[in-house]
């Protein structure tokens, strides 16, 4: 009896509970990221350095390729020079601020083009394997046989120098990994219970990848790839120092390092602004790769 007088009560109060909210998975992502305020920050930074980029020709206060022997390595702050001036005389911050648009392209382009060719064989050969699985992933390994700085000095010097084939060469460095990245996450989900349910009720392979394989493994490509846009901008300012990488007089952080090089017991201080943005822009991408694995780690 009073179960049954108190199942009315019951029930109104399930009636009148609010219902819980599900999130999806890149709701949850989102959720992460929206309350992680180290990656939202250094995030913020990489938005102010491509910014910079995009608008150079509007923000930079001189022109960067003006010389004047008469203003050589002039120290920070030298009237209107606000970083300084190089050894031939030309604005530090004007060229820094332009240098942006090199180095972000070298840092993001080969990354790209890694990621749809490396991303496409791995998922070719973790969802089909066999032979065609042994025949890439083999190729991969010759690659790995080598560093990742030498084998681009390598080909860009086999190549020439040039800002265009110092993207080839970064490319053909950031392929293997991608590869195997992509290899590993396919040969784990092909063996879920979907894809063979994809697969005996007569899906084509194209349409299985598209649907079923490619939204469980961009996750994992994308979270590296993003890690790799630092190790592009650091082997490409390498490239640029090496005089294997951006042509001068083109501004680029790593052309600017090389050729201040010489100045550096002069004026210091103008020699690591280069170098400092650098440092700045790599350990941002770093950042904020690390804050989207952890957001994107169902674990978690």
């Amino acid at each position: 009896m009073t179960a049954l007088i108190a199942s009315p009560t019951l029930a109104s109060a399930a009636e009148a509970a609010p219902p819980t909210r599900v999130r999806s998975y890149w709701q949850s992502v989102g959720y992460r990221l929206r309350y992680d305020y180290v990656t939202l920050a250094f995030a913020a930074i990489i938005v102010l350095i491509v910014l910079c980029a995009v608008f150079a020709p509007w923000i930079a206060p001189k022109d960067p390729y003006a010389t004047s022997m008469a203003l050589r390595l002039k120290p920070i702050g030298f009237r209107d020079f606000v970083l300084g001036t190089d050894e031939l005389g030309r604005d530090v911050l004007s060229r820094v601020i332009h240098g942006g648009r090199m180095s972000l392209l070298m840092g993001t382009v080969p990354v790209l083009f890694a990621t749809l060719i490396g991303g496409a064989l791995g998922v070719l050969a973790g969802f089909i394997g066999g032979r065609l699985n042994m025949a890439i992933m083999r190729t991969m390994d010759v690659f790995y046989a080598f560093p990742s700085i030498l084998l681009a000095v390598a080909v860009s010097g086999a190549m020439g120098g040039g800002m265009v084939n110092g993207m080839v060469a970064l490319t053909l460095v950031f392929i293997p990994p991608l590869c195997r990245i992509a290899e590993t996450a396919t040969t784990q989900v092909r063996e879920l219970d979907f894809v063979e349910a994809a697969r005996a009720s007569g899906g084509s392979t194209p349409s299985i990848i598209g649907t079923h394989i490619l939204g469980n493994v961009l996750g994992p490509i994308f979270v590296y790839a993003s890690g790799l846009v630092s190790v592009s901008i650091l082997i490409a300012s390498g490239l640029s120092f090496l005089g294997l990488g951006v042509e001068p007089p083109h501004p680029d952080w790593g052309l600017m390092l090389s050729t201040l090089r010489q100045s550096i017991y002069i004026n210091p201080l103008v020699c690591a602004v280069p170098g400092v943005m650098i440092f700045i822009t790599s350990l941002s991408f770093n950042m904020v790769s690390d804050g989207l694995r952890q957001a994107m780690d169902v674990r978690l």
